[in-house]
């Protein structure tokens, strides 16, 4: 599948195509605050993402830049995920849609979810 190039109608059409999906803009957020993940460690840190949307979701924001993925030649194979240049960028972008959702939360008294960082 190659990177979605549009047309847009605008900037914000243009980002949603590549943050589309509920895990997605999860998973930047997962590899910005815990830096480089295994694949079994982002799917600890995202409970209720199943095996197959975690790999689909990798694969297209690979394609799209977003995250670097490296393939150790070891026995198992070791692979990692990083964010790009880019990813850190989009997700410096998103962070006041985070804020927002924060206050959200907030305002209406909803349950936050707390991951286990020691587990994760």
């Amino acid at each position: 599948m190659a990177a979605r190039r549009g047309p847009y109608i605008c900037g914000i059409d243009a980002a949603m195509d590549v943050v589309s999906g509920k895990w997605k803009s999860l998973i930047l957020w997962e590899l910005h605050h815990y830096g480089t993940r295994r694949f079994a460690e982002l799917r600890r840190g995202l409970p209720g993402v199943s095996e197959k949307m975690l790999i689909q979701h990798l694969r297209e924001m690979e394609e799209d830049g977003l995250l670097h993925r490296e393939v150790y030649a070891e026995v198992p194979p070791r692979v990692e995920y990083s964010l790009t240049e880019h990813g850190v960028s989009l997700n410096a972008a998103l962070a006041a849609l985070g804020e927002w959702g924060a206050e959200r939360i907030r305002r209406i008294g909803a349950e936050k979810v707390v991951v286990d960082v020691a587990t994760a």
